[in-house]
């Protein structure tokens, strides 16, 4: 018997990490389906849903769990509902999650609730933010935890799952990152219509503890990426609350200086980072992919705190314009090290290795709180 994988993706950043393991548990013969959802779904952010009908040989299917300006607990609520007839028609032996989305906790309490295997991807990650409270909520409804570091295993222990639910395999999106793209830097300026043959990527996500004062925080960040004369490609932000008062300032940026994209394919953005001067935003890949890659990255205001200790990574405060000033005069352009503190590009095969094993079958599905020692 085909044993079925549900990976559940809500976002273009967590397809870029589930798609690896999705793929090799595909080419080592389990049947993989995408419930698509989230920002997917919302033209307004690239309809990134085509991205994973593009993926071979995987089924897919596309729900719509939110109109513009639902809050996050009505998300959270529809995403719930539409999960839960999916599974309960299709029963998939596992279902994957990733994170510390509203979609990836509406997975696990979907998972939980209806005793189906669940394994969460990248727990016992800290922030400075909500998304650390709903990735440990992930983590405690999660039967199986497929982790980044060591450190992010103990975390994961501290919170009371069992040693032996916990698989340290790096992050899955380095898989992707330490290969060659697939395309060159030349055809991703035309596709995405970049002018530059200098630039740095800049990418502010809202926090949505601090949403009140996210237009603020951007018309400073970029303000000070304006007066530096560089040129930019701005990815467009998500759609946590704030993210309108985010967009407001983006697309008044003047366009001889920046490029606002709404989203890019995963190996475009690949190529694009690999060969950008610097990146500067809130974004995971500024604290993860680029500390990997060797490109300077500097992490602004609260929402990355303490999620990495890269040596490469600068952080400041959004308002703080003469940090931001600094950093663009002496870490543009400049080579860093890499960083491999999240993995070396190999958490898909490590990914199969942990499934082959019968054992993986059989965790019991009622949960237990293991103390530690």
């Amino acid at each position: 018997m085909t044993r079925h994988l549900l990976f559940l993706t809500g976002t273009r950043a967590d397809f870029g990490k589930l798609e690896p393991l999705a793929a090799a548990a595909r080419d080592a013969g389990y049947g993989v389906t995408f419930f698509v959802t989230g920002m997917h779904m919302m033209e307004a952010y690239g309809l990134t849903r085509v991205e994973v009908a593009r993926m071979p040989g995987v089924a897919v299917h596309d729900f719509m769990n939110q109109r513009p300006g639902d809050p996050q607990d009505v998300i959270l609520a529809k995403t719930i509902l539409g999960f839960s007839d999916y599974v309960t028609e299709h029963r998939p032996d596992l279902i994957v999650v990733h994170g510390d989305r509203i979609e990836a906790l509406a997975g696990a309490l979907v998972g939980a609730t209806n005793y189906i295997l669940t394994a969460h991807v990248e727990g016992g990650e800290v922030s400075g933010t909500i998304d650390e409270v709903i990735r440990h909520c992930n983590t405690k409804l999660a039967h199986v935890h497929f982790v980044s570091s060591d450190a992010a295993a103990r975390r994961v222990m501290a919170l009371g799952e069992p040693a032996a639910t916990v698989h340290v395999i790096g992050s899955p999106e380095l898989d992707f990152h330490s290969a060659p793209s697939g395309v060159t830097i030349d055809e991703v300026r035309a596709r995405y219509d970049i002018p530059f043959a200098e630039y740095g990527i800049a990418v502010f996500h809202p926090v949505t503890s601090e949403a009140a004062t996210m237009g603020n925080q951007a018309q400073a960040l970029f303000g000070a990426l304006a007066e530096s004369g560089r040129h930019f490609v701005v990815i467009a932000p998500n759609n946590d609350p704030g993210s309108e008062a985010i967009f407001r300032v983006v697309e008044a940026l003047p366009r001889d200086r920046f490029r606002l994209i709404p989203s890019m394919r995963f190996a475009h953005f690949s190529e694009l980072l690999k060969n950008a001067a610097c990146m500067v935003g809130n974004s995971s890949a500024g604290v993860r992919e680029a500390p990997f890659l060797g490109i300077p990255s500097l992490d602004v205001g609260s929402r990355q705190t303490n999620r990495a200790a890269a040596p490469s990574v600068k952080a400041s405060l959004a308002s703080d314009r003469g940090a931001i000033a600094a950093f663009l005069r002496d870490d543009w352009g400049r080579t860093v090290p890499r960083h491999d503190g999240f993995g070396e590009g190999r958490a898909a095969d490590r990914f199969v290795r942990v499934l082959a094993d019968n054992a993986f079958w059989t965790h019991n599905l009622q949960k237990s709180f293991q103390d530690a020692g």
